[in-house]
C-alpha cells in the first residue's frame, strides 16, 4: 500500500497566481530565467533559479545563490505572497493540453518507500544534480518543485477525483503563456482525505516518471535532518517530499529526440550505406514516427523514414533493449556515428519532442548535422521496466504538459 499523507502547502494568494506559477528549474538556462522573471518580482523563479538576482557570472552552484533562494522564499511568506493552509490537504492539479486532460493528487509521498523500491525508479541519478536538489531542499527547509509520479489507474481513486472536479470550484484556473490550462482545488474535506488515503492504501506501488534527482535529494536530506535530530520519530514532514501523481492512463509522454554534431567523418552516401545495413531507408515527408520501431532521420534538408530490418529490433527479451531508444543508439548513434555514451558526448545534443520535428531542422541549419526523431516511449514500458528494476537510457521520456513550479509549495518546517 502507498502511504502518502495530506500537508499544509504554502499557495499563491489567487490573485497572484499567474505572477508566480513558474517553469521547473530545469527547463530553461539562466539567461532564459532572467527574461522570464523580468519585471515580475512574485515570478516563482527568484526561488528555483535564485541566480537570476546575483550578478550575471554567478556561479549556480555558489552557496550564495541558495542562500538567495532561501531569502526570497521567505520575502514571498513574509509579504503574504504565499499563505500556508490551515489544515493538511490533499490538492487535485488538472493539466489540459491541446485537448487532453491529466489529474493528479498533490501529496507528500514516503522516503521510506523510495528507499525500500515501493517507490519505483528507472533512472539513474548524477552526483552533482543530486548535491544541488539536496542543497536547495535545506537552505529552504521546503520542496519548492514537485516529483512526477505515475501510478497503475484505480477505479475508486478515479471516482473521488471526479467528485472533487464536479463538487467543488477550483482554487486556480489560469492557462499559461505556453497555453497549458492549469486548475487545482483544494482537497481539505478530512472525510475526503481519509477516503484518498486508504484508496492509495490499495495502489501496489507508485512510480517516479520525471523527478528522479528530486526524490533522491528528499532521501538524502531525510537522513541529514534525522541524523541531527535525536528526538527522531519517523513522523517529521522531512519523511515526506512533495508529489503528484497521475494514473497511468492518463500520463501524457512525448518522444525525447537526438541531433549529431557530425557524421563522424563518413561522407553521406557512405553514412547512409551504413545505416541501411541496419535500417530499411526511405525518403519520407511525414518527419514524426507513426509507431514503435520507426525513426525519422533528417539529413541534407531531406527527411528519411528508418525502420529496423528484421532481426535488428527483436534480438532478445530485455525491454530496456527493446526501446526505440537503444535500438537507435546500439544500431546507428555508437557503431556508426560514434556516440558511445550519450550521457559524456559531447557531439549528441537531446530535443524534447514538445518543440517538433521543425528545431531539428533548424538545428541542422545551425550546428548539427544530423537529427533523429523518435516514437514516445510507453507509459507501460516505463512501469514494466521500472517493475524488474532496470534502467532506461538517459533521456528517454519528455512529458508533456508540464507541472509549474510554486502552485503548491511544502514546508519541512510546519505540514500538519
Amino acid at each position: 500500500m502507498a502511504d502518502i499523507r495530506p500537508f499544509r502547502g504554502l499557495r499563491p494568494r489567487p490573485e497572484l497566481i499567474e505572477q508566480v506559477a513558474s517553469p521547473p528549474y530545469d527547463v530553461m538556462n539562466a539567461q532564459e530565467a532572467r527574461r522570464m522573471a523580468s519585471g515580475n518580482p512574485h515570478s516563482f523563479l527568484h526561488v528555483v533559479r535564485a541566480e537570476i538576482d546575483l550578478p550575471e557570472d554567478t556561479d549556480p552552484h555558489d552557496e550564495a545563490v541558495y542562500d538567495k533562494s532561501a531569502e526570497n522564499l521567505r520575502q514571498m511568506i513574509d509579504a503574504g505572497t504565499l499563505v500556508q493552509d490551515d489544515r493538511p490537504c490533499f490538492y487535485l492539479y488538472q493539466l489540459t493540453m491541446d485537448g487532453h486532460v491529466q489529474h493528479g493528487l498533490v501529496l507528500g509521498a514516503s522516503v521510506d518507500e523510495y528507499e525500500n523500491d515501493k517507490i519505483k525508479k528507472h533512472e539513474l541519478t548524477r552526483r552533482d544534480k543530486e548535491d544541488d536538489r539536496a542543497k536547495h531542499v535545506e537552505k529552504l527547509m521546503a520542496n519548492a518543485g514537485p516529483v512526477l509520479l505515475t501510478y497503475r489507474a484505480q477505479a475508486q481513486v478515479n471516482a473521488m477525483i471526479k467528485a472533487v472536479c464536479d463538487g467543488q470550484q477550483p482554487a486556480y484556473d489560469f492557462v499559461a503563456d505556453d497555453r497549458v490550462g492549469h486548475r487545482l482545488w483544494v482537497i481539505d474535506d478530512p472525510q475526503m482525505v481519509s477516503g484518498l488515503r486508504g484508496a492509495f492504501g490499495r495502489v501496489d506501488s507508485l512510480y517516479i516518471a520525471d523527478g528522479h534527482h528530486r526524490s533522491a535529494s528528499a532521501f538524502r536530506v531525510r537522513n541529514i535532518l534525522k541524523d541531527a535530530n535525536p528526538n527522531h520519530h519517523g513522523d517529521e514532514p522531512y519523511n515526506h517530499f512533495l508529489a503528484v501523481a497521475f494514473p497511468d492512463d492518463e500520463l501524457k509522454i512525448l518522444g525525447y529526440n537526438r541531433v549529431v554534431k557530425d557524421l563522424n567523418a563518413l561522407e553521406p552516401g557512405a553514412f547512409l550505406n551504413k545505416v541501411r545495413a541496419k535500417f530499411e531507408v526511405s525518403e519520407t515527408q511525414t518527419a514524426q514516427p507513426q509507431a514503435a520501431q520507426q525513426f525519422g532521420m533528417h539529413l541534407d534538408g531531406v527527411w528519411y523514414r528508418l525502420t529496423p530490418l528484421p532481426g535488428v529490433a527483436d534480438a532478445n527479451d530485455d525491454p530496456v533493449s527493446r526501446l526505440d531508444v537503444s535500438i537507435l543508439q546500439d544500431n546507428l548513434l555508437a557503431p556508426i556515428l560514434g556516440v558511445g555514451d550519450p550521457r559524456t558526448d559531447k557531439r549528441i545534443d537531446f530535443i524534447g519532442g514538445i518543440r517538433g520535428t521543425s528545431e531539428l531542422e533548424k538545428r541542422c541549419q545551425r550546428d548539427m548535422r544530423v537529427a533523429f526523431a523518435l516514437y514516445p516511449v510507453s507509459v507501460e514500458q516505463l512501469i514494466g521496466i521500472s517493475d524488474e528494476h532496470a534502467i532506461m537510457p538517459p533521456k528517454s521520456t519528455w512529458f508533456e504538459p508540464k507541472l509549474r513550479s510554486g502552485v503548491v509549495v511544502r514546508s519541512l518546517r510546519n505540514d500538519g
